[in-house]
Formats: structure tokens, sequence, C-alpha cells
């Protein structure tokens, strides 16, 4: 469980490091989103959800897609990199900030004479050397937001990659099982179907049927024959797809499905009266990320303005003479300079800069608001799948009860001569239709419900965010409004 708490407390990185960089960004405005958010949904109850989210595939009840699920959080290498990623931008802010303190260096030397005119004995020299930049005009300042902005969007990176492979996993094993289950339905309805080729058989050689009856359950045992090898083909694509997300060569995770007998489709609770959208939107990690990237573009602005601006710098020395070790501190020497540099022509460079920095928030801006729209288009769309494959389910359950009297009924009338193969030909294929269907609306509808799950921000977990061990102080998250704007804005 290493990597699972190492990417963890990766992804706690993120929410203090957000909100703090704004204060620090040099006079810029961060740009607020034009985009309309809704008060309520569309497709919703009124009454607000209070199912926890977080790990929401175990409302699935479904051991074997949990235990892939929680080894993916821990094994699957997007994810690895994804966090090392993180690493990444969690040293550049160290850089960042080492730019407030000053600059420290030592040297030292030893030498020796040699000739006639040569001192005696081997003398030495001490030196160090100090230099600090001072932040008047905050380009410091402004480098140490953009790189907390970094860090906070690749938190939430990593956490929405998590929320995706967890959909992803699952979904995989819905689909497999779902799969699995429809071989199963092919190889009992082939067996069947060797029953009537028998009979049909049987019945022509006694001269009760021509040959047309044989033909026919020969065409329709073929048919369901041939379905055999398309599902395990398709089963084993799907089950060695989540052997890639979990982290493992494929094998293991093809012959834990086939060795379920039962083989079911999970059957999801449903969800209503989702939390209001900008609640959903802040929680949303893809949401909390584009927002990081604004507000990292917004300080990289300021930093491109100070570079028109005058930069102060102090610089001091200090040293001794060469003397020899007994005395290497009689003889002390060093010096303190204080120096003004302003930018006077560099053929439009730092002007351009200014001007590629502030399209490059205009930019973060607009995925920020498309962030926004895919959000709320996702939780819609999700839930009115979500109700449409429930309706599904049950009108395939009548379907499926009334196809299976038919095909008892044509069944028995066939073998009694009652009726001829064609009728027992047209029941069996409405009754493979309709289990077919059933097990499709099943595995639709928990489909459905792993979507809404991701839509609504579940599969990572927020509420770690506050327990990280950062040397970062705590400050309050932004909130999406109804009216499209965020609360933050640069101190």
């Amino acid at each position: 469980m290493k990597r699972k708490t190492t990417a963890h407390t990766c992804l706690l990185l993120a929410a203090s490091s957000l909100a703090l960089g704004a204060c620090a960004t040099p006079a810029v405005d961060i740009a607020q989103p034009t985009v309309e958010v809704p008060a309520d949904w569309q497709v919703s109850d009124p009454a607000p959800i209070s199912t926890d989210l977080t790990e929401y595939w175990t409302m699935l009840d479904d051991p074997l897609l949990t235990s892939f699920v929680e080894q993916a959080i821990v094994e699957n290498r997007d994810i690895a990199a994804s966090a090392a990623r993180l690493e990444q931008a969690r040293a550049s802010l160290v850089q960042a900030r080492a730019g407030y303190l000053p600059s420290v260096s030592a040297s030292g030397g030893a030498n020796r004479d040699i000739g006639d005119f040569s001192r005696d004995g081997v003398q030495f020299n001490l030196g160090a050397d100090a230099s600090w930049e001072m932040d008047l005009f905050g380009q410091i300042s402004g480098s140490v937001t953009a790189a907390e902005g970094d860090l906070a969007a690749s938190g939430y990176n990593l956490a929405d990659l998590q929320r995706l492979i967890v959909g992803q996993v699952a979904i995989g094993t819905i689909n497999a099982r779902s799969t699995a289950q429809q071989l199963a339905i092919a190889r009992e309805t082939l067996a069947i179907q060797d029953d009537n080729l028998q009979i049909a058989r049987w019945r022509n050689q006694a001269g009760l049927v021509s040959s047309l009856d044989v033909e026919q359950a020969r065409t329709q045992r073929a048919q369901t024959a041939a379905s055999i090898p398309r599902l395990e083909s398709s089963l084993t694509s799907t089950a060695n797809s989540i052997s890639t997300l979990i982290g493992e060569p494929p094998g293991r995770v093809l012959a834990a499905i086939m060795a379920d007998e039962q083989n079911m489709v999970p059957q999801p609770p449903l969800l209503a009266g989702f939390e209001a959208p900008a609640e959903v939107l802040h929680r949303r990690p893809d949401v909390r990320s584009a927002e990081a990237s604004l507000i990292a573009s917004t300080a990289r602005i300021g930093v491109a303005r100070a570079q028109l601006l005058p930069l102060v710098r102090l610089r001091g020395s200090i040293g001794t003479g060469p003397v020899n070790a007994g005395s290497l501190f009689d003889i002390i020497a060093g010096s303190i300079v204080g120096s003004v540099s302003q930018l006077i022509f560099d053929g439009g460079r730092t002007a351009a800069q200014v001007d590629s920095a502030e399209a490059g928030a205009r930019a973060s801006l607009a995925t920020w608001e498309q962030t926004i729209l895919g959000a709320l288009e996702d939780v819609e769309t999700a839930a009115v799948d979500q109700r449409t494959a429930q309706e599904r389910v049950v009108i395939n359950e009548e379907a499926l009860d009334a196809a299976n009297n038919s095909a008892l009924l044509a069944r028995s009338q066939y073998q009694a001569g009652l009726t001829d193969f064609q009728v027992l030909l047209t029941s069996e294929n409405q009754l493979l239709s309709a289990r077919n269907q059933l097990v499709t609306a099943e595995a639709d509808r928990a489909i459905a419900f792993v979507r809404l799950t991701q839509a609504l921000g579940g599969g990572w977990t927020p509420a770690e965010l506050a327990q990280a061990d950062l040397d970062i102080p705590p400050v309050a998250d932004a909130t999406i409004t109804a009216t499209g704007a965020s609360d933050r804005t640069a101190q």
C-alpha cells in the first residue's frame, strides 16, 4: 500500500497552495468565468443527495470489482507517473521560494611559494560571497504564486486521473460481467438448440416433417455457435484491459471472472436529488485543476510585467588575506554593494513575454469555462442515462418473462406435432434476444451509475486534503457560485 499512501499524500498538496498563491499575485486580478452556472439541475429532485460517493464502487456490492479498483489505485502506472509529476511540481515550488532568501557561497584556498624570494610556509585564504534580490515589484512572489498554482493543478490532475481510472476499471468489470453472462446464455441456448436439431431429425426420419425443419434447426444452431467465439474474444479483450489498468500482466483477471459461476451484473442503487451544481463543480478535481492553472497563468503576467520595472540587488563579500594557518583571521576584508538595474531596450522581447503571459491566462480561463460546461453536461447526461436505463431494465424483464413463456409453449407444441418448426424457431430467437437485451440493459444501468458518480465528483478523497502535513498554511478554498463567478480574487 506504499504507493497508495504516496499518491494520496501528493493529492493533499493541492488545496491550501491553490488559494494561497492568489494572495501573492502582484497586482493582477484573476479573471472570472463568464459561464452561468444554474442554481438547480434540470433532471434531478430538489432534495440534496446524502450518500458519500468517495468510494462509490463499494455500493455496487461486487467484491471482485472492488478488489480490482483498489488494486488500480495502488498499482496503476499512469497514476504513479502523475504522482511523480506532482513531486516535480513540489520541487519547483521549493526552487521558487528559494528566491526570497539570499544566495551564499564560500571559497577557500592554500598556496606555497617556490623560488629564491618565496615566503616560508603555506598561505591560506577564506572567503564568502552573498547576494540578495529585493522583491520590490513582485517578480519572486509572482513566481512563487505560479509554482503554487502549478502544484495545486498537478495535485488535482492526479485526483482527476484516479477518478477516471477508477471509473474505467469499474466499467470494464461491468462489461466483463455482462459478456460472461451473455456467453453463458449462448452456451445454454446452444444446448437447447442441439436438442431441437435432434428432435427435427427424428421427426424427419419418421416422415412427420420435411428436411426444411432440419436445415432451419442447423442454421439456428450454427448462428448461436458462431456467437460464442466472438463473446470469448470480447471477454478476453476486456479482461486484459482491466489487467493493464490494475498494473499486472493478462491472465489472472480473466481466470477470476471465468471462475465466478454467477457472473451477475452489479445492481446499483438509484441516485437522485444531487447537490447544487456549484457544490458539485467545487468537488470536481478537473474543474479545480483548471482553476489552479488559471491562477498560475495569471501570476505569470505579474512576473513578466515585473521585468519592466527596476531590479534591486545587494551583494557582499568577506575574506581573509594570504596568511599562514596560525594567523588566518588576522587580516579580514569585506565589502557590500547595492545595485539598481532598469531595462532600457531589448527589442520588445520582454513586452512580448507579457503579451504571451496574458494570452496564456486567457487560454486558461477558456479552459476553465469549458471544463465547467463539460462537468455540467456530464451530470445532466448521466442522470438521464441512469433513469432511462432503469426503465429499460423493467421493460426487458417483462419482455423476458413473456418470451420465456412463449418458448416453453412453442417447444411443447412442436414436440406434440401441433405447430411447425418456424414457430419454435421464432420463439427461441425471441427468447435469446430478450435474455441478452436484459443483460445489456442491466449493464447499461450499472455503467450509468458509475458515470453519474464520476460526474458528481466521486472516486477520490477531498477530505484528505485537510489532513496533510504541509508547510503551506491552510487557506479557505474558492467556491463557484450560481452566477458563474469565483469568490477568489488577487490580494
